[in-house]
């Protein structure tokens, strides 16, 4: 019986294939297909092609029934790759379309979905894909044939897919075979990489209409081993580190790698150092299947409604092209945070619609008749920019002429302030894809308040006082060449202060930043190590020298008025990395000073005197008073800002004839190292200073003391300070006579 033949063919090897491809009057030959070989029943006589002891139909007789790919079959195509699958020879034994379901299966042998079918709740459709690919897998799939009656419902009815797959073109990853599905199953969208980059307004209008109007419950985004476009844009990411130029994009192809290029990015970072280019394209491929969901629930309302509803659940999952099998990946780790977007639509079609989340004002741009956008919003914004900016679908620079007019009428009005470098390659307004009147920006070899506080500090004030920002963003970026600089002298010459420009003071003074990341990472740590490092603590070295200084930041900032967040903008992959506010903002919100070290002793702010230098005939400092200046001196000659020197005849004439009244008596050591007064920036009559070899009162107990009683009763000073330093000589010798005397 035919049954019988059935099952025969089922346990066969090719050899009798070649028995009923002689036996040209049989009924039964083989039909190969791109995704399987099935055994289909012609009219007697049917014309057949041979290949390798196979028999294929002639392309006249038209489209068959799917059927099964054995593993030896799947190796062969994985071997190949998709460019040579046309010529690959199929060594399996044909699998023979079977004529009824097992009770029980969900998928229907005898009908196809309609719209007349109830959908699946998200568990049931993700069950019914786990069961399909199952099939698969084992090489018993289900949905081997259509008929016209069944063509005919999809027709009459409408579909109604239980679930939505966006997959890859790869022509080794049939969506619809995989998971052993019918017409009517599945509604799929595919392009290389299986990704929304150069692509989301497409994909995610077309789930939109999916979930929304064919109310399908479950959207799979899927991945699969060995996928080209992903390990082509990981080996030009790789390249790209190593130093290897890449040429601009000249075709879409290139564009579309150079857009996966965060992907390859975010999978190296993930894996350890000594990771290979194999390791970190295949770790990719599971971090572009979450990258694909996060752009799907951050730039699509409709979607992020009906999963916070629970109508939709959206998964991941990695098809292994040698097993047949799919990985379910489950939900985005960062679901959550991607639910609360506020962006309505992809970022190709925001701008077009005229979408009012880009705030880019009434007038088209943001100006003064706008209403202020606060802290929050203005990060949102960003962000947003950025990743339209990274993905390559920047919106920003479609200004016309009634737009400018507007500017020039109303006024700005920025909804952020940015610090940023003047790396060429750093330009801010294209890396936030901001319009003109959006960004107030400022810039300077180093993202640095270094020689520049003033105009900086200024500058930002303006900005968030008159034209009321609410957020301030201070921007480092990776390969930062004034901190790599600036390390590289910290790290060659410790020790030296000669300074012969304008550039090695600058590289100088940043050396701090470098001294800090060096102790962060402890010793062992490389040159590079240390300035990658002291990129992010410039970046708050300078956040907190803002509020430190100005004390109209700090208010604002206290008052919740403003936020300032730190960022890294990464080179290769054009993405920032906001690092958020600084872990000292507490602390710094303390200080009291009211004006950056270059401004404040110019504008008569430093307590210098009546005379511009202290004399017995000003008032008496208070302890408090005369610790806050002894901080405020001692953070200006940290910072290389000393203003100290400028003293004249009439100051030192005052010094004469009114008499000194030192607001500090400072006990320090005699080491040459320590200048007292150079390191409270102190001028001539500030500080009443006694020192000796360890700063101690041992055998100079009677002049110490005696010093000290004058200065605080004679001459009123309200503050001792007792200063002792590191590497002190004195102190190191009593402690090795110490240990020896111990030893004996």
């Amino acid at each position: 019986s035919c049954s019988a033949f059935v099952l025969f063919l089922d346990r066969s090897a090719s050899a009798f294939v070649r028995l009923l491809s002689a036996m040209r009057h049989f009924q039964f030959f083989q039909h190969a297909y791109p995704h399987g070989v099935a055994t289909l029943q012609y009219p007697q006589g049917a014309v057949t092609q041979h290949s390798l002891g196979f028999v294929r139909p002639a392309p006249a007789l038209g489209v068959g029934s799917v059927g099964s790919i054995q593993p030896v079959q799947r190796q062969a195509i994985v071997a190949a790759g998709p460019q040579n699958l046309a010529t690959t020879p199929r060594q399996q034994a044909p699998s023979i379309q079977h004529s009824l379901c097992k009770a029980g299966n969900p998928v229907r042998s005898s009908t196809v979905r309609t719209a007349k079918d109830p959908q699946p709740v998200p568990e049931e459709a993700l069950k019914l894909l786990k069961l399909g690919n199952a099939r698969y897998v084992a090489g018993t799939p289900q949905a081997v044939s259509t008929d016209a009656g069944m063509r005919k419902a999809l027709f009459d009815h409408g579909q109604a897919p239980y679930a939505a797959i966006v997959g890859c073109a790869d022509s080794r990853c049939p969506v619809d075979t995989v998971f052993d599905a019918r017409p009517g199953d599945l509604f799929v969208l595919r392009n290389a990489g299986n990704t929304c980059t150069h692509a989301e307004g497409s994909i995610v209008g077309s789930l939109e209409f999916c979930v929304a109007h064919l109310k399908s419950s479950l959207i799979l985004v899927m991945g699969h081993t060995k996928c080209g476009a992903i390990h082509a844009a990981t080996k030009a990411y790789l390249d790209g580190q190593e130093g290897v130029d890449a040429a601009p994009a000249s075709s879409a192809l290139e564009g579309l790698l150079s857009g996966l290029g965060s992907v390859a990015h975010q999978a190296a970072s993930d894996l350890d150092k000594s990771a290979n280019a194999q390791a970190i394209a295949e770790h990719a491929i599971e971090v572009n299947v979450f990258n694909t969901i996060n752009f799907l629930l951050q730039f699509s309302q409709v979607i992020r409604a009906k999963v916070q509803h629970g109508e939709v659940q959206i998964h991941g999952g990695i098809y292994d092209l040698e097993t047949g099998a799919v990985r379910f990946l489950g939900r985005s780790p960062k679901e959550a945070a991607f639910l609360s977007s506020q962006m309505g639509m992809p970022p190709t079609m925001s701008g077009a619609s005229g979408n009012g989340l880009l705030m880019r004002g009434m007038h088209g741009v943001r100006t003064a008749a706008d209403c202020s956008v606060n802290p929050k919003d203005a990060l949102k914004l960003l962000q947003a920019g950025n990743q339209r900016f990274a993905s390559g679908s920047p919106l920003a620079g479609r200004t016309n002429l009634n737009m400018r007019k507007a500017l020039v009428d109303f006024g700005q009005a920025p909804h952020a302030t940015i610090i940023g470098c003047a790396d060429s390659r750093c330009p801010i307004e294209s890396i936030f894809d901001a319009m003109p009147g959006e960004l107030f920006v400022l810039r300077n070899a180093g993202n640095t308040c270094t020689h520049a506080e003033g105009s900086m500090v200024g500058s930002l004030e303006f900005s968030i006082g008159p034209l009321k920002s609410k957020l301030i963003l201070v921007l480092g970026h990776t390969k930062c060449g004034a901190v790599h600089g600036a390390t590289k002298m910290y790290l060659d010459t410790k020790r030296s202060t000669e300074r012969g420009s304008a550039l090695e003071a600058l590289l100088h003074d940043l050396g701090c930043v470098a001294q800090d990341a060096e102790a962060q990472l402890g010793r062992g740590a490389s040159a590079d190590e240390i300035a990658e490092r002291a990129i992010k603590v410039n970046v708050f070295h300078t956040m907190n020298f803002l509020l430190k200084f100005s004390k109209i930041v700090r208010e604002k900032v206290r008052d919740g008025e403003i936020e300032l967040h730190g960022g890294i903008y990464d080179l290769t992959t054009g993405c920032v990395e906001f690092l958020g506010q600084s872990p000292l903002q507490a602390e710094v919100l303390e200080s009291r000073t009211c004006l950056p070290p270059s401004i404040a002793v110019a504008s008569g702010n430093v307590s210098r005197g009546m005379h511009g230098i202290r004399t017995s005939a000003d008032e008496i400092v208070l302890p408090a008073d005369a610790m806050r200046l002894l901080k405020e001196g001692n953070e200006r000659f940290a910072v290389g800002q000393p203003m100290t020197g400028k003293v004249d005849s009439s100051m030192r004439r005052a010094l004469v004839e009114h008499g000194q009244a030192p607001h500090t008596a400072v006990v320090g050591c005699a080491d040459s190292r320590v200048p007292i007064d150079t390191i409270f920036d102190a001028m001539p009559g500030e500080l009443f200073v006694l020192r000796n070899a360890g700063n101690t009162c041992t055998h100079a107990e009677g002049s110490i003391a005696g010093s000290l009683e004058f200065c605080v009763g004679a001459l009123k000073t309200r503050l001792i300070f007792v200063l002792g330093h590191t590497k002190c000589g004195a102190v190191a010798g009593a402690t090795q006579a110490f240990l020896s005397g111990m030893k004996k």
